[in-house]
């Protein structure tokens, strides 16, 4: 996921960062911040495997590619949770940790969609040189169709 954050980045000419934090459980595991200058995807460092993280991060992209709106919450669970992050910057957080809405449910199915996509891709080979190889990659399909 951190090549598909610096892809998308690049491509919307706003840079996406990753930042690994703790934080409290149970609380979100993921939340997509936008300022300006670049997105922020904070994702839970604590207790998450690396294959977690990468759902998380994808869940994220989810609601940035979306455009889904921000929440309004609680500014002070957010300062206990985050105390280094300006609360202004907080404020525009999608922080849902729950699948009961229809933003969530999108960020999901986008989430499974760039997950899959990645698979995919990091499946490509390169086309062989003699006909055997063509032909059994022929045999087997071509596994860039859905990127």
């Amino acid at each position: 996921m951190t090549e598909v954050c610096e892809r998308l980045g690049r491509l919307r000419g706003k840079p996406i960062r990753l930042m690994l934090m703790p934080m409290d459980v149970p609380g979100p595991f993921g939340l997509w911040l936008s300022t300006a200058a670049a997105d922020f995807i904070v994702v839970q460092r604590v207790g998450t495997t690396w294959l977690h993280r990468e759902h998380i991060i994808a869940h994220e992209l989810g609601h940035l590619l979306a455009d889904h709106p921000t929440d309004t919450g609680d500014d002070s669970v957010w300062r206990e949770l985050m105390p280094d992050i300006p609360i202004e910057m907080i404020r525009g957080a999608l922080r849902r940790t729950t699948y009961d809405n229809r933003f969530e449910e999108e960020a999901e199915t986008l989430a499974t969609v760039l997950l899959e996509a990645t698979a995919k891709a990091q499946s490509v080979t390169l086309p062989g040189y003699s006909p055997r190889a063509r032909r059994a990659q022929t045999a087997l399909g071509d596994p860039i169709d859905l990127l």
